[in-house]
């Protein structure tokens, strides 16, 4: 497995306007790549979704705000027919990073050991469903 975790500008992916060659000639013998990201690094990682195999997402969206269960559920046939959603109980929307607390995220209840094992265990599992 091949990791390109990408630096933006400001921290903010956003900002990176890269095309994904820039990264996938890191590897060239790469056939499928996944995509992801947090928050905005997420609607970033849409962007580029159409040129990569899977797309994750870590309490982000894609083209409308899906950040409550309400809102996710409104939107999910935005998403691929075969797009797997993955809730992490206990989790809040800082809970996936080293990220500061925003108004809405609520209260995690959840340690961050539990919550890296909760996201690595649901990355796994989908490079373990990739061709």
């Amino acid at each position: 497995m091949t990791v390109v975790i990408v630096d933006p500008p400001l921290n903010l992916s956003l900002f990176d306007r890269q095309a994904p060659e820039r990264f996938t000639s890191v590897a060239p013998g790469v056939e499928t790549w996944l995509v992801g990201g947090h928050s905005m690094g997420g609607v970033r990682a849409c962007e580029l979704a159409e040129e990569a195999g899977a797309l994750k997402l870590f309490a982000s969206y894609c083209a409308a705000d899906i950040s409550t269960p309400e809102k996710i559920a409104e939107h999910r046939d935005a998403l691929p027919g075969g797009a797997e959603m993955v809730e992490i109980a206990g989790a809040s929307h800082a809970s996936f990073g080293d990220h500061w607390p925003q108004n809405s995220d609520g209260t995690p209840t959840i340690d961050d050991a539990e919550m890296d094992a909760a996201v690595e265990d649901a990355v796994a599992e989908l490079l373990r469903s990739m061709p």
